[in-house]
């Protein structure tokens, strides 16, 4: 462009050259402008953290950089959490939205852990802190971020192998016209049309077609909790057509509760429940606390526990340790859909059963089904026993179940189902036993940013919060970025293609010429900006408000009655 500015100018088309340069300016100035709101996503991530937190016990605020893991932060209602941690004290809610997308607070209390980056809507917390100021959930995400910066796609790759020689091609292109022209015909109306070739030739909208769309597309997905570590992966992502999904705190929420209660007419369900929590010393259950403590306990490994309490000898165990009497038939049921059973007796004779199991996340069969409708294939991949992973690949609509797998055994399905030419596979996974698979896997996922730090850095995408309907969504917009992406390059190389025997022609002289390139130059811009445009993603039913839904009671003549606790 400089050498065609130049040359106009030396040829007398003072004009020209300063359409060309002003045109070029204004495309210039936009493209900057694009560049800085696609970035403005990103950008956003690195203003989550505030520069400084009230510890208990100090005098004023302290630099988050100086926050090291074990600290006692107060965070009053208004104020951002500076790093990772759990409640101390305190009831509130938190504002996640940043982090995660989910658009309601989030109920916490003790015990409950919390992010960085989360405000506090509500009440006074005292949070202890699980990281350092500079290494916590939101920090990792920042590297992540910055990571994507230095990875170039395919598509990129292939711009940059377009455009790196066509530059010089087009100057010797540009030179012979004027050369060839010169001997044979009037040399300044050749001359002229060398410089005309050079602008029509000009790369400038394939360089930029890609990167505008990929940065784009990164600042959209980490308002919605995906991060993408490089425009690779982001690329890959869109020819995704089957995904592997790990069960245990991908699935389900790695928080085994009570989800049923079998009593006798010896017992009501309270004090089956009262008499188990008595006898584990070690019990968070919140009846341990209420009933009398346990004496002269004994264990059994793999078997149960018994002890007095009250003067009752009362055991807690396995049904095959324990025999569950007349609630066998329940007993076996429950097991069957993939329960984990414990049997209650009070003086030798069986009074209740305890089922207790790892559910699934809430959204896990919408999320499954929205796979399933864009043509994705899923496996679950689980070290877990085969009755219980059936039972909960069932429940979420997964039919290719491998159950019993070691780290190894995982990564090696992943190979496995890449070979049966089911095309690109995903891994998803948020531990250590994953991160095998996930490095194996066309596209690794770290479901939830916080997760193991083997599995984070395994990925190639990581999401920030655990709501799995983003895996389908996710993928929608990778798609849709590398059909953005596909329309921009072609675009760009058509302009060029067409532009260019026009101008060596004569057709189009160096004022259109320069206004359809800088013309197709802006629409390649805002052509890649669609990709930055996200919908809103519903959030899954609560978790809090669906951990007490009913109590059914069944009583008929001498069977056993049975109480279910949904949790």
């Amino acid at each position: 462009m400089t050498i065609s500015a130049a040359g106009a100018v030396g040829l007398g088309f003072i004009e020209e050259a300063a359409a060309l340069a002003f045109l070029y300016s204004i495309v210039e100035a936009l493209e900057d402008r694009a560049m800085d709101k696609a970035r403005s996503g990103l950008r956003a991530l690195l203003a989550l953290i505030p520069s400084s937190a009230t510890v208990l016990g100090a005098a004023r605020n302290v630099p988050v950089e100086s926050l090291e893991r074990g600290d006692v932060l107060r965070l009053v209602a208004g104020e951002r959490l500076a790093t990772d941690g759990i409640v101390r004290v305190g009831q509130g809610s938190l504002d996640v939205s940043a982090i995660t997308g989910e658009s309601i607070p989030v109920e916490v209390g003790p015990g409950d852990a919390v992010l960085a980056g989360a405000i506090n809507t509500s009440g006074v917390l005292e949070v202890k802190t699980t990281a350092a100021g500079t290494d916590n959930s939101m920090t990792t995400v920042v590297k992540l971020v910055e990571q994507a910066q230095t990875k170039k796609g395919e598509r990129a790759r292939i711009a940059d192998r377009l455009a790196r020689p066509l530059v010089p091609g087009v100057l010797i292109l540009a030179a012979l016209v004027a050369l060839i022209g010169s001997i044979f015909g009037d040399s300044g109306l050749w001359i002229e049309r060398a410089l005309v070739v050079l602008v029509a030739a000009s790369p400038c909208a394939l360089a930029i077609s890609v990167p505008i769309t990929v940065i784009s597309a990164f600042g959209a997905a980490s308002k919605f909790g995906v991060i993408i570590k490089s425009g690779a992966a982001f690329e890959r992502m869109g020819y995704l057509r089957h995904v592997a999904v790990d069960k245990t705190g991908t699935l389900t929420r790695n928080q085994p509760t009570v989800t049923q209660v079998l009593t006798t007419r010896n017992a009501a369900h309270d004090e089956v429940l009262s008499w188990a929590a008595a006898l584990k010393t070690h019990s968070t259950h919140p009846l341990a606390a209420a009933i009398t403590a346990a004496s002269a306990v004994t264990e059994s490994a793999g078997a149960g526990i018994a002890g007095l309490i009250d003067g009752a000898h009362i055991a807690v165990g396995s049904p095959r340790w324990l025999d569950p009497g007349p609630l066998a038939d329940h007993v076996h049921a429950m097991e069957a859909r993939g329960i984990t059973v414990v049997v209650v007796h009070r003086d030798d004779h069986p009074v209740g059963a305890i089922g207790v199991r790892d559910e699934l996340r809430p959204e896990a069969g919408e999320a499954m089904t929205s796979l399933a409708a864009r043509g994705t294939g899923v496996t679950m991949l689980t070290g877990d026993n085969t009755r219980t992973a059936d039972a909960l690949a069932a429940e979420a609509g997964i039919t290719d179940v491998r159950s019993e797998l070691r780290p190894q055994d995982k990564a090696q399905a992943i190979a496995e189902l890449r070979a049966d030419g089911r095309g690109p596979v995903a891994m998803i996974g948020d531990g250590v036993n994953d991160a095998p698979a996930l490095a194996s896997a066309d596209i690794g996922i770290a479901m939830g940013a916080t997760g193991s730090d083997a599995a984070v850095e395994s990925a190639d995408v990581a999401f920030t919060g655990d709501d799995l309907r983003l895996i389908p969504r996710a993928i929608d917009h990778a798609r849709r970025g590398r059909r953005i992406i596909n329309q921009n390059i072609i675009l760009s190389l058509a302009i060029i293609v067409v532009l260019l025997p026009l101008a060596i022609t004569g057709i189009l002289g160096l004022a259109a010429v320069v206004l359809v390139h800088e013309a197709a130059e802006v629409f390649v811009i805002l052509n890649g900006l669609r990709a930055a445009r996200i919908r809103q993603l519903e959030r899954p039913p609560s978790p809090r408000t669906a951990d007490h839904d009913d109590s059914r009671h069944m009583h008929a003549g001498t069977a056993p009655s049975l109480t279910v606790l949904s949790r």
